[in-house]
Protein backbone atom coordinates (compact mmCIF):
# COMPACT_ATOMS: atom_id res chain seq x y z
CA UNK A 1 0.00 0.00 0.00
CA UNK A 2 1.42 3.93 -0.49
CA UNK A 3 -0.24 7.30 -0.24
CA UNK A 4 1.16 10.04 -2.57
CA UNK A 5 0.33 13.35 -1.53
CA UNK A 6 -2.10 14.32 -4.83
CA UNK A 7 -3.11 18.11 -4.32
CA UNK A 8 -4.39 20.88 -1.77
CA UNK A 9 -7.75 22.19 -2.00
CA UNK A 10 -8.66 26.07 -1.10
CA UNK A 11 -12.22 27.21 -0.98
CA UNK A 12 -13.14 29.89 -2.46
CA UNK A 13 -16.90 31.63 -3.37
CA UNK A 14 -15.59 32.36 -7.00
CA UNK A 15 -13.25 31.11 -8.75
CA UNK A 16 -11.83 33.83 -10.59
CA UNK A 17 -8.66 34.78 -8.03
CA UNK A 18 -7.72 31.17 -8.00
CA UNK A 19 -7.48 30.81 -11.79
CA UNK A 20 -5.45 34.20 -11.80
CA UNK A 21 -3.19 33.49 -8.88
CA UNK A 22 -2.88 29.46 -10.15
CA UNK A 23 -2.50 29.47 -13.68
CA UNK A 24 -2.25 32.97 -15.35
CA UNK A 25 0.72 34.06 -12.49
CA UNK A 26 1.75 30.19 -11.62
CA UNK A 27 1.74 28.71 -14.48
CA UNK A 28 -0.67 25.95 -13.49
CA UNK A 29 -2.74 23.99 -16.34
CA UNK A 30 -5.91 22.44 -16.42
CA UNK A 31 -6.16 18.94 -15.59
CA UNK A 32 -10.13 17.89 -14.90
CA UNK A 33 -12.40 19.04 -12.73
CA UNK A 34 -16.89 19.16 -13.02
CA UNK A 35 -19.44 19.61 -10.94
CA UNK A 36 -20.39 16.91 -7.77
CA UNK A 37 -23.45 17.47 -5.32
CA UNK A 38 -23.50 20.85 -3.63
CA UNK A 39 -20.09 22.06 -5.32
CA UNK A 40 -17.56 22.47 -8.45
CA UNK A 41 -14.37 21.86 -8.57
CA UNK A 42 -11.42 21.97 -11.03
CA UNK A 43 -7.65 20.78 -10.67
CA UNK A 44 -4.25 22.74 -11.75
CA UNK A 45 -0.98 21.22 -11.77
CA UNK A 46 2.59 22.55 -11.79
CA UNK A 47 6.00 21.62 -13.24
CA UNK A 48 6.39 19.79 -9.86
CA UNK A 49 4.43 19.33 -6.91
CA UNK A 50 0.98 18.63 -5.62
CA UNK A 51 -1.73 20.23 -7.60
CA UNK A 52 -4.18 22.85 -6.84
CA UNK A 53 -7.81 21.88 -6.37
CA UNK A 54 -10.03 24.81 -6.28
CA UNK A 55 -14.07 24.34 -4.83
CA UNK A 56 -16.81 26.88 -5.24
CA UNK A 57 -20.17 25.96 -3.85
CA UNK A 58 -23.17 25.88 -6.24
CA UNK A 59 -26.05 25.63 -4.13
CA UNK A 60 -28.50 23.27 -2.54
CA UNK A 61 -28.57 20.90 0.42
CA UNK A 62 -25.00 19.51 -0.52
CA UNK A 63 -23.81 22.83 -0.70
CA UNK A 64 -23.72 23.35 3.18
CA UNK A 65 -20.34 21.74 4.10
CA UNK A 66 -18.72 24.34 2.00
CA UNK A 67 -21.18 27.22 2.78
CA UNK A 68 -20.62 26.21 6.71
CA UNK A 69 -16.55 26.38 5.89
CA UNK A 70 -16.50 29.47 4.44
CA UNK A 71 -19.06 31.53 6.31
CA UNK A 72 -16.88 30.65 9.44
CA UNK A 73 -13.20 31.56 7.92
CA UNK A 74 -13.89 32.41 4.37
CA UNK A 75 -11.97 31.89 1.12
CA UNK A 76 -8.61 29.30 2.67
CA UNK A 77 -7.02 26.57 2.40
CA UNK A 78 -9.82 23.27 3.05
CA UNK A 79 -7.86 19.69 2.99
CA UNK A 80 -5.04 17.89 1.64
CA UNK A 81 -5.81 15.20 -0.53
CA UNK A 82 -3.68 12.07 -0.64
CA UNK A 83 -4.59 9.55 -3.26
CA UNK A 84 -3.79 5.79 -1.71
CA UNK A 85 -3.38 2.33 -3.50
CA UNK A 86 -5.64 0.60 -0.68
CA UNK A 87 -8.33 2.94 0.98
CA UNK A 88 -8.92 -0.17 3.45
CA UNK A 89 -5.46 -1.05 4.36
CA UNK A 90 -5.10 3.02 5.36
CA UNK A 91 -8.02 2.94 6.91
CA UNK A 92 -6.74 0.27 9.23
CA UNK A 93 -3.77 2.30 9.62
CA UNK A 94 -5.23 5.70 10.70
CA UNK A 95 -7.59 3.66 13.21
CA UNK A 96 -3.95 1.79 14.93
CA UNK A 97 -2.85 5.85 15.65
CA UNK A 98 -6.40 6.40 17.17
CA UNK A 99 -8.08 8.17 15.05
CA UNK A 100 -11.32 7.31 13.16
CA UNK A 101 -11.94 8.55 9.77
CA UNK A 102 -15.51 10.41 9.17
CA UNK A 103 -17.60 10.35 6.08
CA UNK A 104 -16.32 7.09 4.52
CA UNK A 105 -17.94 6.09 1.15
CA UNK A 106 -16.35 2.81 -0.50
CA UNK A 107 -18.91 2.38 -2.72
CA UNK A 108 -18.28 3.92 -5.98
CA UNK A 109 -15.49 1.72 -7.39
CA UNK A 110 -13.76 4.69 -9.41
CA UNK A 111 -13.42 6.89 -6.18
CA UNK A 112 -13.38 5.56 -2.92
CA UNK A 113 -12.62 8.15 -0.28
CA UNK A 114 -12.71 9.34 3.43
CA UNK A 115 -11.49 11.65 5.71
CA UNK A 116 -9.73 12.21 8.72
CA UNK A 117 -11.39 16.13 10.99
CA UNK A 118 -9.20 19.03 11.49
CA UNK A 119 -9.38 18.19 15.18
CA UNK A 120 -7.78 14.53 14.36
CA UNK A 121 -5.53 15.90 11.95
CA UNK A 122 -3.80 18.69 13.02
CA UNK A 123 -5.88 21.71 11.75
CA UNK A 124 -6.77 20.41 8.65
CA UNK A 125 -9.26 18.16 6.85
CA UNK A 126 -7.27 15.38 5.00
CA UNK A 127 -8.62 13.35 2.42
CA UNK A 128 -7.83 9.58 1.39
CA UNK A 129 -8.87 8.49 -1.58
CA UNK A 130 -7.88 5.20 -4.03
CA UNK A 131 -9.07 6.38 -7.97
CA UNK A 132 -9.32 4.28 -10.75
CA UNK A 133 -8.70 6.34 -14.05
CA UNK A 134 -8.22 10.24 -14.55
CA UNK A 135 -10.67 11.44 -17.25
CA UNK A 136 -10.30 14.53 -19.12
CA UNK A 137 -12.34 17.20 -19.06
CA UNK A 138 -12.63 20.79 -21.13
CA UNK A 139 -10.60 23.48 -19.36
CA UNK A 140 -13.42 26.49 -18.08
CA UNK A 141 -13.58 28.96 -20.33
CA UNK A 142 -12.63 31.70 -17.36
CA UNK A 143 -9.01 30.30 -17.00
CA UNK A 144 -6.55 32.41 -17.95
CA UNK A 145 -3.42 31.36 -20.42
CA UNK A 146 -0.40 29.87 -18.13
CA UNK A 147 1.90 31.98 -16.59
CA UNK A 148 5.50 30.73 -17.00
CA UNK A 149 6.07 27.53 -15.51
CA UNK A 150 6.77 27.23 -11.49
CA UNK A 151 7.01 24.21 -9.66
CA UNK A 152 4.72 23.88 -6.30
CA UNK A 153 7.78 23.52 -4.55
CA UNK A 154 6.82 23.48 -0.39
CA UNK A 155 3.32 23.51 1.93
CA UNK A 156 4.52 24.32 5.15
CA UNK A 157 2.08 23.78 8.01
CA UNK A 158 2.19 24.64 11.53
CA UNK A 159 1.14 22.05 14.34
CA UNK A 160 0.61 21.79 18.37
CA UNK A 161 1.43 18.32 18.27
CA UNK A 162 4.88 17.77 15.82
CA UNK A 163 5.70 14.56 16.99
CA UNK A 164 1.75 13.55 16.17
CA UNK A 165 1.56 14.99 13.12
CA UNK A 166 5.09 13.72 12.13
CA UNK A 167 3.98 9.77 12.84
CA UNK A 168 0.54 10.78 10.63
CA UNK A 169 2.45 12.01 7.63
CA UNK A 170 5.51 9.11 7.74
CA UNK A 171 3.73 6.08 9.17
CA UNK A 172 0.54 6.26 7.41
CA UNK A 173 0.69 8.38 4.28
CA UNK A 174 3.79 7.15 2.95
CA UNK A 175 6.00 10.88 3.50
CA UNK A 176 10.06 10.26 3.37
CA UNK A 177 11.43 12.31 6.49
CA UNK A 178 13.95 14.67 4.81
CA UNK A 179 14.78 16.26 7.86
CA UNK A 180 13.73 16.72 11.51
CA UNK A 181 14.57 18.69 14.87
CA UNK A 182 12.67 19.62 17.99
CA UNK A 183 10.64 22.11 16.17
CA UNK A 184 10.25 21.04 12.33
CA UNK A 185 10.01 18.06 10.57
CA UNK A 186 10.12 18.09 6.26
CA UNK A 187 8.07 15.33 5.05
CA UNK A 188 8.23 14.59 1.03
CA UNK A 189 6.53 12.33 -1.86
CA UNK A 190 7.48 11.51 -5.17
CA UNK A 191 7.19 14.29 -7.70
CA UNK A 192 8.64 17.19 -6.06
CA UNK A 193 6.02 16.88 -3.33
CA UNK A 194 6.95 18.21 0.27
CA UNK A 195 5.11 19.48 3.71
CA UNK A 196 7.23 21.36 6.34
CA UNK A 197 5.53 20.60 9.79
CA UNK A 198 6.53 23.01 12.38
CA UNK A 199 5.63 23.56 15.86
CA UNK A 200 3.81 26.18 17.03
CA UNK A 201 1.70 25.99 20.41
CA UNK A 202 -1.80 27.96 20.63
CA UNK A 203 -3.53 26.91 16.99
CA UNK A 204 -6.72 26.20 16.88
CA UNK A 205 -7.96 23.05 15.94
CA UNK A 206 -4.32 22.34 16.87
CA UNK A 207 -2.48 23.36 13.39
CA UNK A 208 -2.69 25.74 10.16
CA UNK A 209 -1.50 25.88 6.88
CA UNK A 210 1.28 28.80 7.18
CA UNK A 211 2.06 29.29 3.90
CA UNK A 212 2.45 27.62 0.26
CA UNK A 213 5.80 28.17 -1.67
CA UNK A 214 6.48 28.44 -5.74
CA UNK A 215 9.58 28.28 -7.15
CA UNK A 216 10.62 29.03 -11.13
CA UNK A 217 13.50 27.50 -12.57
CA UNK A 218 13.84 29.49 -16.15
CA UNK A 219 12.95 33.37 -14.75
CA UNK A 220 12.59 35.30 -11.97
CA UNK A 221 9.26 36.35 -10.52
CA UNK A 222 9.23 40.27 -11.23
CA UNK A 223 8.30 42.36 -8.75
CA UNK A 224 4.90 42.34 -10.49
CA UNK A 225 4.49 38.78 -10.34
CA UNK A 226 4.67 39.19 -6.38
CA UNK A 227 2.31 41.86 -6.10
CA UNK A 228 0.04 40.31 -7.94
CA UNK A 229 0.21 37.10 -6.39
CA UNK A 230 0.05 38.51 -2.81
CA UNK A 231 -3.10 40.49 -3.73
CA UNK A 232 -4.91 37.25 -4.75
CA UNK A 233 -3.72 34.95 -2.10
CA UNK A 234 -5.04 37.41 0.77
CA UNK A 235 -8.19 37.08 -1.31
CA UNK A 236 -7.88 33.79 -1.23
CA UNK A 237 -6.93 33.09 2.78
CA UNK A 238 -3.69 31.98 1.87
CA UNK A 239 -0.12 33.05 2.11
CA UNK A 240 2.12 32.57 -0.84
CA UNK A 241 5.72 32.76 -1.21
CA UNK A 242 7.59 33.29 -4.50
CA UNK A 243 11.02 32.24 -5.11
CA UNK A 244 13.67 31.91 -7.62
Amino acid sequence: MTAVLDHLAIGAPTLTDGWELFGGVLGGTWVYGGDSPGYWWGQLEFAAGPKIELLTPTGGPDAAFLERFLATRGASPHHFNFIVTDIEATLTRIRALGIEPVQVNLDNPYWKEAFLHPRSAHGIVIQVAQQAGSPRTPAPRELPEPGPPSSFDLIEHRVSDLTGATRLFRQVLDGQLEATSDQAAELTWPGGKRIRLVHEDGLPLGGALHHIRFTRAAAAFSTQDKERAGLLAKRLGVMVDLAG
